[in-house]
């Protein structure tokens, strides 16, 4: 029997301190020194999933871990996920699939019966794989859910796991954030504390080092490097913080403009990360009909809570001003919950979403969508069936993407916009989608349409078209494999990877014969 997978855990001094991106990159850097690794986050909760091959729905974040590490992403990296659907109450979803919906307090009271989930999940990792890289959630000072947590230090004391603590010094406060979050820890947590790392750094590091020599004689833990601020590296983000910036995505010269809303509960907004990087785009996050008026382009991405989202649409005015601009001939694409507002009506009889049995849509396309209980999670391929508008010259070209939604949405022959030939990775027929008669209204349920590069820039070309304008020869070639590269090789850089690969227990030269060498 092989012994189980070493493992090292990523923990933080707050939300946003770069929990994920560390493990990701961590991921990547075992990977590549011969390990089989996988990613595991216990908890997560995020508005953004993912699909796995099997059907099962865990957080985007711990899928694009996965990718880093060069394997399939599975319901056991992350088996507890929350998708917040008000300010009080998140659906849950357990090993991939949905298991009801809880307040604070309700799942609170659940997390014991969750813990044995957790732990079964991180067992059969472990018996599998080389070394899993383990994420936290948020801080493991927050000493008042310390009795019920099931995603910090519960995890590392029972993997009895090194910890890395990361905090961000763009934030200030640095050290007394590390110092802070080591007191408020009991012994056996603290102990389990092997290293610090300070990320998003500006400047000159030597104005920072007597701090860190007095950080270590104050508390014994090396620092184990100095993470600088960089914008160069580009995997996809897991928190919706950073939309509220658009400036920081101002392509300088773009010809093209592409306005998305900025919908309350957005889901799957790292969509848009493709667009973004196109030097032909400047991509913007808006929240009312004033910042229409200049895009090319107008996009409803996805949500969690399609009812909701669909009366702040109304409310704010940006409902009248869409369907006002898709008269006045702007194109319009709506994916998964804004695919559906795009229809004549959305329906709920069994008040799955909202206590209001049927909502009028923008009527833009032909369709209705009626919810049920169930849910569709599915990795999908397939090819465009359509070419016409935005769609022009597509025809044929092969796409694929993930869907995550509940509603079914018919649509009539004709008006199809896509043809799937897989299924979750199994044959199957059926098409997804609708494209308006002069197809400059498009929706969708595929998630990750625009990573698909060759559809992606036919859509730029005839939004170019439109406007008379010739693209330049520059384009966006979505690799995150050579992201993943980029990043590994950036925190090798400035880490000290003797000191992590000796906390992980592993050698950087690993003797063939391993599960990941063999």
């Amino acid at each position: 029997m092989s012994p189980l997978a070493k493992t090292i855990m990523v923990q933080g001094t707050g939300s946003h301190v770069g929990k994920s991106v560390l493990t990701a990159a961590l991921c990547r850097v075992f990977a590549r020194a011969g390990y089989k690794t996988a990613p595991f986050k216990a908890q997560n909760m995020a508005l953004n999933s993912f699909a796995t091959p099997d059907g099962g729905e865990i957080g985007r974040s711990t899928a694009v871990q996965a990718e880093a590490a060069g394997v399939e992403p599975t319901v056991d990296m992350n088996p507890v996920l929350l998708k917040p659907e008000s300010e009080r109450s998140s659906q849950v979803v357990v090993l991939g699939r949905p298991d009801g919906h809880a307040d604070s307090q309700g799942y609170f009271g659940r997390t014991g019966k969750l813990w044995p989930i957790v732990t079964g999940a991180l067992d059969r990792l472990r018996a599998e794989y080389d070394v899993v890289v383990i994420e936290g959630a948020g801080s493991p000072a927050e000493i008042n859910l310390r009795e019920r947590e099931i995603v910090n230090m519960a995890v590392a004391l029972y993997a009895q796991s090194p910890v890395l603590l990361i905090a961000d010094i763009d934030r200030g406060g640095v050290f007394a954030s590390l110092v802070g979050t080591l007191e408020l820890l009991e012994p056996d947590e603290a102990s389990l504390v092997r290293a610090f790392v300070i990320n998003k750094f500006r400047g000159d590091q030597s104005i920072l080092d007597p701090g860190l020599v007095m950080l270590e004689e104050r508390t014994g833990i090396p620092t184990a490097g100095v993470l600088p601020y960089y914008t160069d590296i580009h995997i996809p983000e897991e928190d919706a913080l950073y939309l509220d910036t658009p400036a920081g995505y101002d392509a300088g010269g773009a010809m093209l403009d592409i306005a998305v809303v900025r919908l309350p509960h957005i889901a799957n907004f790292d969509d848009f990360d493709p667009l973004r990087r196109e030097p032909s785009v400047s991509l913007r996050y808006v929240t009312g009909p004033a910042g229409l008026e200049a895009a090319d382009l107008v996009v409803i991405p996805g949500t969690k809570t399609t009812a909701s989202d669909l009366e702040w649409l109304k409310g704010t005015g940006l409902s009248e001003a869409i369907v006002r601009l898709r008269q006045d001939g702007k194109p319009v694409i709506g994916i998964c919950g804004g695919y559906q507002m795009l229809g004549e009506k959305v329906l709920d009889p069994e008040g799955h979403e909202s206590s209001t049995l049927e909502m009028s849509g923008l009527g833009l396309l032909p369709v209705v969508t009626k919810f049920s209980a169930d849910k569709s999670t599915e990795q999908v391929s397939g090819v465009v069936a359509a070419d016409r508008g935005l769609l022009a010259g597509a025809d044929g070209t092969a796409v694929s993407g993930y869907e995550i939604h509940m509603g079914q949405t018919n649509v009539a022959a004709g008006q199809e916009a896509i043809s799937f030939n897989e299924r979750s990775r199994k044959p199957a027929s059926g098409f997804d989608g609708c494209l308006d008669d002069d197809g400059l209204t498009l929706g969708t349920y595929m998630h990750g349409l625009f990573h698909n590069d060759e559809l992606r820039q036919t859509v730029l070309q005839n939004l170019a078209v439109r406007r008379g304008l010739e693209l330049g020869p520059e384009r966006f070639a979505n690799s995150l494999d050579t992201e993943f590269d980029r990043l590994a090789d950036f925190v090798t850089e400035h880490l000290d990877m003797d000191l992590l690969f000796e906390i992980a227990g592993v050698s950087r030269t690993p003797s063939l014969g391993g599960r990941g060498l063999g």
